[in-house]
């Protein structure tokens, strides 16, 4: 089989296994379960958790002592046979451990499928700039297909999502066994320091005001995406308890309409190279973060019909705009501002603070808040309220980013983008 496509299918698998149920088990938690929201924001920091953690340990283990394709093999088989235990658990605080256990299995193969992908192509004389992207792009498009699976079998509240995120989690793993070897490269000097093996020496860079600024940004703008990951498609199957609106198509295809939002971000990718260098990196992010105030404001006065459900759609379209200009200018910021000796471990703390202090931030003080105000007695959620503060919480965001981050565009930064 062709190298490139062989690459491809590990992309589009590696985010089918989570698309499956990343999106819809808010409906199972809320709808089918019946469990509270502070317990949900637990169960969901658990992917922070695993990604402050896993990356780092997985990665020093496939640089030094295990080559990566059976590392990332292994461990989907095991993230595979932890999501066949999920439907059987019958009370939420066991839920929170086993997602756990299977996150810190999950999340650290995203950076090590990257891994394998950038080994196999540049051990085959492939151009990693030229044919990285179109294979990533259907990673993507592997999460939009698990969410259509997910509603169009009627699994969007069931357990059965699980089971479906499991079996191909197992065959991914298997597959991945099949892939060229991509062996320890060693890279790290054995008489490195464990700060140094860890990439915890780019923590330096807390000591440079601006750079310090950016990554508490960065913690920030990561709890606003997981607002959306942990209640977009709940939100829109509650209006299955108004009786105007219990029949729409909204309510039935709740999972397809929210993966415009995935289908959005693979349309914005095209669109960042022209804005990095028209507006430079400040500029983009700060439209990334109106982006999100636009994101929850649309929900907040969406309805499945007329202007509503435009507002519906519109908000499903700017998440591409909020989730795209802000991780690859901010990428692209670390990548132009930090010495090349830390580079990496600086990207590396980026992600950290993103997806791991934020998705914890997000998860826990979104659980908190709204089981403690914003949920009626009989457990339906204040949807409107409920929006409109996520909305605020981007606003107040955006104008202290304005007005603290200082950062001069220089066109020759963003010369040379490629994505």
């Amino acid at each position: 089989m062709n190298l490139k496509l062989r690459l491809t299918i590990l992309s589009f698998l590696q985010f089918f296994v989570w698309g499956a149920w990343l999106i819809t088990i808010g409906v199972y938690w809320f709808g089918t379960k019946q469990w509270g929201g502070a317990e949900f924001g637990a169960v969901f920091s658990t992917l922070g958790i695993a990604s402050i953690v896993m990356p780092a340990l997985t990665g020093i283990i496939a640089d030094r002592w295990v080559n990566a394709e059976r590392l990332y093999g292994i461990l989907h088989i095991l993230y595979g046979m932890v999501l066949f235990m999920m439907p059987q658990v019958a009370d939420p605080g066991q839920f929170f451990w086993v997602m756990l256990a299977a996150m810190i299995f999950y999340m650290p193969t995203i950076s090590l499928s990257n891994s394998i992908a950038y080994y196999i192509l540049k051990n085959n004389n492939y151009d990693v700039v030229k044919e990285f992207p179109p294979i990533r792009v259907w990673g993507t498009i592997g999460f939009i297909v698990a969410m259509w699976v997910t509603n169009l079998t009627g699994n969007k509240a069931s357990a059965n999502q699980f089971y479906i995120a499991a079996v191909f989690a197992i065959i991914l793993g298997i597959y991945a066994f099949t892939l060229p070897k991509c062996p320890p490269q060693n890279n790290i000097p054995k008489n490195a320091s464990l700060s140094e093996k860890l990439g915890l020496n780019a923590f330096s860079l807390f000591k440079d005001y601006k750079m310090a600024l950016f990554f508490m940004f960065s913690m920030f703008l990561g709890a606003a995406l997981q607002l959306t990951n942990m209640y977009g498609d709940t939100f829109l199957s509650d209006f299955e308890k108004n009786p105007l609106y219990k029949e729409s198509s909204v309510v039935k295809y709740s999972t397809l309409i929210m993966s415009i939002s995935q289908i959005s971000e693979t349309l914005f990718i095209l669109a960042i190279p022209f804005f990095l260098k028209k507006f430079g990196i400040k500029k983009v992010m700060l439209i990334s973060m109106f982006a999100w105030v636009l994101r929850f404001l649309f929900f907040a006065y969406g309805t499945p019909e007329g202007f509503g459900l435009m507002l519906i759609i519109l908000s499903c379209v700017v998440y591409g705009m909020a989730f795209d200009f802000f991780n690859i200018s901010g990428s692209l910021f670390v990548e132009t501002t930090t010495d090349y000796k830390i580079r990496s471990s600086a990207q590396g703390l980026f992600m950290m603070m993103t997806n791991g202090f934020g998705a914890m931030l997000g998860s826990l003080g979104s659980g908190w808040l709204i089981s403690q105000y914003f949920t009626h007695e009989n457990g339906d959620k204040m949807w409107h309220e409920i929006w409109l503060i996520f909305a605020g919480y981007a606003l107040v965001i955006a104008i202290l980013f304005a007005i603290m981050f200082q950062h001069k565009h220089d066109p020759a930064d963003v010369a040379e983008v490629k994505h």
